[in-house]
């Protein structure tokens, strides 16, 4: 079992940042790949980074590249998101998940592939 509680959300104005954080607690979290979703009020979550069990590749939706980075420290059982350039339709509830795909290298985008979820953290950005 791994449970992940994320952190860092808050109100905050168009074009400016937020840092997410995700601490995991349990199984080593350096075992697993870890990806950050969102979900909007209606809308179905959605994939927005994620990054390999070793840190080597990473991957990010078409709507946050270049504005989104994600990292995780292994040795703190923590991954980050670093959110740049904000934007109003970034609003979301923002949960990270933990997966254990067949490759080490692999990063799935589906939610239903992802084995651990926290609870979310609101991110709200204003016009």
């Amino acid at each position: 079992q791994v449970q992940l509680v994320e952190s860092g959300g808050g109100l905050v104005q168009a074009g400016g940042s937020l840092r997410l954080s995700c601490a995991a607690s349990g199984r080593t979290f350096s075992g697993y790949a870890v990806g950050w979703f969102r979900q909007a009020p209606g809308k179905e979550r959605e994939f927005v980074a994620g990054m390999s069990k070793g840190g080597g590749n990473t991957k990010y939706a078409d709507s946050v590249k270049g504005r989104f980075t994600i990292s995780r420290d292994n040795a703190k059982n923590t991954v980050f998101l670093q959110m740049n350039i904000l934007k109003p339709e970034d609003t979301a509830v923002y949960h990270c998940a933990a997966d254990s795909p067949p490759f080490s290298y692999w990063i799935r985008t589906e939610a239903r592939q992802y084995d651990y979820w926290g609870q979310g953290t609101q991110v709200t950005v204003s016009s």
